[in-house]
């Protein structure tokens, strides 16, 4: 697995990282054993770089990267966590909390349920409006110097905000959803990172399986997030399927899969935007990880361009109420 540096600042980093929300329920169920294989194989591939969230099944996910990271070197993982996502017991999204001691207090339970003494990338997963940035990148940067943090990220914000948490601290990375279908980062947002170097690390590369070439409407299980996706309802889901569709035609006549085509199409923007890989199997990382051996030519991202043209996409990526919070869309 080729690597690259994070940002001018960060760390090395594997070409591809794994996101790990989708094994503790975000997606409807999991299979735990097969979760564990999953990042097992991830990190036998050469991938360094686990993506994970606390509020991720409410702590969940970290104790399920914990177990199985047991017997592993603690320096051969870099551990990117985000924080601030206030759930109740329901399960359901409350608000969101970037208070210097919140900052402070979430970063210990992470410690705890990863059972390590540092995180790599420690983010906001969303800009506390209530809360300047400045004090909630002051906060982790307290934890830079006593040594429970290694770099800050952030996550969703737009170019002023990212501005003003860079005059603070040093950032490695912009966590954003950017893929083919979602290239809204392109005008100001990711000018901006580079302009003060910044890396990307992408998620959503396959718009959450949209442009996977697997996912159907049936494939909606309980508890899924997809249920409430605009991009997944109805007419929009028929329209989006049918992006994907074109994507595979012109993914089979190159001899890739729909998801290796959508996956090196991110990874060809730039050695500074490194896509999280969400699988929680072994044959979906598998497929994607063929995408580490494409090089897209000039003409084959035309193509892809062509068959899945810019704003093409039927409904926001989040639902409204959602992306009322996303400081990276205003």
């Amino acid at each position: 697995m080729q690597t690259v540096k994070l940002g001018r600042t960060g760390p090395s980093v594997s070409r591809f990282g794994l996101g790990c929300m989708g094994m503790s329920g975000m997606y409807g169920e999991s299979d735990r054993a097969e979760s564990i294989a999953t990042i097992h194989a991830a990190l036998d591939a050469g991938m360094n770089l686990l993506d994970t969230g606390d509020f991720y099944g409410m702590g969940h996910n970290e104790i399920l990267i914990a177990e199985a990271l047991k017997g592993r070197s603690r320096d051969d993982v870099l551990l990117s966590v985000k924080f601030g996502a206030q759930r109740d017991p329901a399960a359901g999204w409350i608000g969101f909390d970037a208070r210097p001691v919140a900052v402070k207090t979430a970063l210990a339970y992470t410690l705890q349920r990863l059972g390590v003494d540092y995180i790599d990338i420690y983010r906001p997963a969303r800009l506390d409006p209530s809360v300047p940035v400045e004090d909630t990148i002051g906060a982790i940067a307290d934890m830079v110097k006593a040594g429970f943090v290694r770099h800050i990220g952030l996550s969703e914000v737009g170019a002023d905000t990212i501005r003003r948490a860079a005059a603070v601290h040093p950032i490695v990375d912009l966590q954003i959803e950017y893929s083919v279908i979602s290239r809204g980062i392109e005008d100001s947002i990711l000018p901006t990172c580079r302009e003060l170097g910044i890396g990307i690390t992408a998620y959503g590369v396959l718009s959450r399986g949209l442009i996977s070439g697997h996912w159907q409407p049936s494939s909606i299980g309980r508890n899924d997030f997809r249920a409430h996706s605009p991009r997944f309802q109805g007419e929009n889901a028929t329209h989006n399927l049918a992006l994907a569709e074109a994507l595979g035609k012109v993914a089979a006549s190159k001899g890739m899969t729909t998801a290796q085509a959508a996956i090196a199409w991110v990874a060809a923007q730039g050695e500074d935007i490194v896509p999280i890989i969400g699988a929680r199997r072994r044959d979906r990382l598998q497929e994607s990880l063929g995408a580490a051996d494409l090089s897209l030519t000039p003409e084959d991202l035309a193509e892809i361009e062509q068959a899945v043209p810019r704003n093409a996409a039927a409904g926001t990526r989040y639902a409204e109420a959602q992306m009322a919070h996303l400081d990276s869309e205003k």
